[in-house]
């Protein structure tokens, strides 16, 4: 039997708020891996899902890695709006912030982000990316809210576990339904103009399922809410979780393709944890969401490990870390071609996995103290509004 412990509110306030922010940078620090990986070992793309065969080990694993960011992202997202619900004037406030962040995401995808990518301006390709998806569930939380806590957990679960199933729904560019159904589900192309094109790299109909989910969990961390009850319920909750994942993935059917069993140990395992993220399928979404909680649950209880607040600067301006690290790395992939010319067909990049490993290593201690820099800013100047967007 767990003996309940009196724990000081500040103390919880504390504890819940740094392992949020210590998964969050964990998430961004895998993030940074998968996009150095994009920018140095661009002649390299890996398919969605992964070729075994041609994928080796290495490069699966940290493509693998990158899997958690998106989910753990958005799930944290609602849990976060419902904290700032907390401490506001209730779901009024909430959905009033969901919208003009969502909002703020969504321009910020179409402009800063995109041109960070591409360099092109006017751009003649958007790519609507995680912070697109961010942005658009948000609004849609913003409407959801409203619902009562247990409808709003059934709609995100039904959306989670059933997204699937239109799967072999598909519209052509001739339909009305082209757009949205791109939008929401079927990742593709929108043609606006004969100089711009749109792609959905990231169908938001899922997202917003775990968005919803992320904020139903949202008072397991208010502020009054028990540490040890809070700690099963993760705990019950990320273990449920994985055990769904792999109870279904050894089924092998619904929502992906088959795994296979190959000659080595490694390849089967590949085949085995091989999903599909473009729109995210329910066992991509039962795997990194199942860790996602478990690793929560660790951070709590890792509270006295210096290296937690080391994570979770990095999760304190999530924002400010994305934008800066893009644009770092597209001036560091532009001085290389000046330097060093082409050296892969046609882009520069590395040889191997492993200089992108320490590439990553070197990128992140280096952006640390800007990003600490800022996060103390942003928690000195709560005057300041625009900061919190970050």
């Amino acid at each position: 039997m767990t003996i309940p412990v009196h724990i000081p509110a500040a103390t919880r306030l504390n504890q819940r708020l740094l392992s949020i922010d210590a998964l969050r940078g964990l998430v961004i620090l895998f993030m940074l891996l998968d996009h150095v990986r994009e920018t140095f070992l661009l002649h390299r793309q890996v398919a969605d899902p992964m070729g075994i065969e041609t994928t080796e080990p290495a490069l699966f694993f940290s493509r693998t890695l990158a899997h958690l960011c998106a989910p753990v992202f958005v799930l944290l997202t609602g849990l976060s709006a419902y904290l700032y619900g907390e401490k506001h004037q209730g779901k009024s406030d909430v959905s009033t912030f969901l919208f003009k962040r969502g909002l703020f995401l969504v321009v910020l995808e179409f402009t800063l982000v995109n041109f960070a990518w591409t360099f092109q301006l006017p751009p003649s390709v958007i790519y609507m990316q995680v912070i697109w998806a961010i942005g658009v569930s948000m609004i849609a939380l913003g409407i959801l809210v409203w619902l009562p806590r247990p409808v709003l957990f059934v709609v995100g679960a039904l959306i989670v576990a059933g997204h699937n199933l239109l799967d072999g729904l598909h519209f052509p560019v001739s339909s009305s339904l082209h757009v949205p159904w791109a939008i929401l589900h079927d990742r593709g192309w929108i043609e606006v103009s004969e100089q711009l094109r749109l792609r959905t790299s990231y169908p938001v109909l899922p997202w917003v399922g775990v968005i919803a989910l992320g904020y139903c969990i949202g008072p397991w961390f208010a502020g009054a809410a028990c540490v040890n009850s809070r700690q099963r319920k993760l705990l019950v909750a990320g273990s449920g979780v994985l055990l769904g994942f792999f109870a279904l993935r050894l089924a092998n059917g619904y929502g992906e393709a088959q795994w296979v069993a190959y000659e080595g140990t490694i390849q089967t395992l590949m085949s085995f944890f091989n999903i599909t993220k473009y729109p995210p399928s329910l066992l991509f979404l039962a795997l990194t969401l199942g860790v996602g909680l478990l690793l929560l649950l660790g951070f709590e209880r890792a509270q006295q490990r210096k290296w937690i607040n080391t994570l979770a600067v990095f999760g304190a301006a999530p924002m400010f870390f994305y934008l800066l690290h893009l644009y770092v790395l597209k001036v560091l992939y532009l001085i290389s071609v000046a330097a060093f010319g082409l050296n892969q067909g046609n882009y520069f990049g590395f040889d191997s996995i492993w200089a992108v490993w320490v590439t990553a290593l070197i990128l992140a201690a280096s952006l640390y103290l800007p990003v600490r820099g800022f996060a103390a800013l942003k928690a000195r100047r709560r005057d300041i509004g625009w900061l919190k967007y970050f």
